[in-house]
């Protein structure tokens, strides 16, 4: 079985869920292919969806990549390149690209292709007991470029060296430590606190929420040479919600002293 990336809807609410039963929801190839479809979909369904939460099918969120698979094409230069710059970093992509609130609630183990799509989230929720790691250099190969760009950019580089030179295993507290987890959970208020966290997301402005992920999103890109005419186009167009309806509504709604209704 190759594992599946399931999308389920809650009304505003999507679930992206990871799932391969029996090998702790490793990353497959097909599974790669199904991620960037899922939120190329989610992208180009309209308003309605307002927070979009990843999480792995039972009790780990993701535990890699799918070792079985490997030696169909890890030992050979191109089909390597292929699988990590199509594969693996367009599924990656397609999550960075999305303009929708994304809240990565993990619990047990998020390893290496784990903790990659973790990074690619806006918000991490994570058991206190979770674990973190890439000890792929016990495999005997390196963390891809964009990968390892990725990841030290969002955990830090110190962790980021952590993690994959001396293949350490870091729980949900360390990691809150370090600002890679934003909010943590016991294992028996997770799914509470995940709520809550969900709840105030998707009681916010969605239209601002949007345009919040796309001026940060241009900021980093606008040093992308293959990205910089996009991100700076965006960048020049930030005062264009000033007419809009949600706008109007939110500074009514304080000067009223009611709560807003978006």
């Amino acid at each position: 079985m190759a594992g599946a990336v399931r999308l389920e809807h809650d009304g505003a609410l999507a679930r992206v869920v990871l799932s391969h039963p029996g090998k702790l929801n490793a990353m497959s190839r097909a599974m790669w292919r199904e991620l960037r479809d899922v939120f190329a979909q989610l992208q180009g369904a309209g308003t309605a969806c307002r927070c979009i939460v990843v999480q792995g099918d039972g009790e780990a969120f993701c535990a890699g990549g799918d070792i079985a698979e490997y030696d169909g094409f890890r030992f050979d230069e191109a089909s390597l390149r292929a699988f990590h710059d199509d594969d693996v970093w367009g599924g990656l992509q397609a999550v960075l690209d999305c303009d929708i609130p994304v809240v990565a609630a993990i619990r047990g183990v998020c390893m290496g292709a784990g903790i990659e799509i973790a990074s690619c989230c806006d918000l991490r929720l994570a058991a206190a007991t979770a674990q973190f790691g890439a000890p792929i250099a016990r495999l005997g190969f390196p963390m891809a470029p964009r990968e390892a760009e990725l990841v030290a950019r969002v955990a830090g580089e110190a962790t980021a060296r952590q993690l994959l030179l001396e293949a350490a295993v870091l729980d949900g507290r360390e990691m809150k430590a370090r600002g890679f987890v934003q909010h943590l959970a016991e294992e028996g208020d997770f799914f509470a606190s995940l709520e809550m966290l969900v709840q105030r997301v998707v009681a916010l402005a969605p239209q601002a929420a949007r345009a919040n992920k796309r001026t940060l999103r241009a900021l980093r890109e606008q040093h992308d040479p293959q990205r910089r005419a996009a991100a700076l186009q965006e960048l020049a167009g930030a005062y264009r919600y000033a007419p809009a309806a949600e706008h109007r509504e939110g500074i009514a709604a304080f000067l009223e002293k009611r709560r807003p209704r978006f």
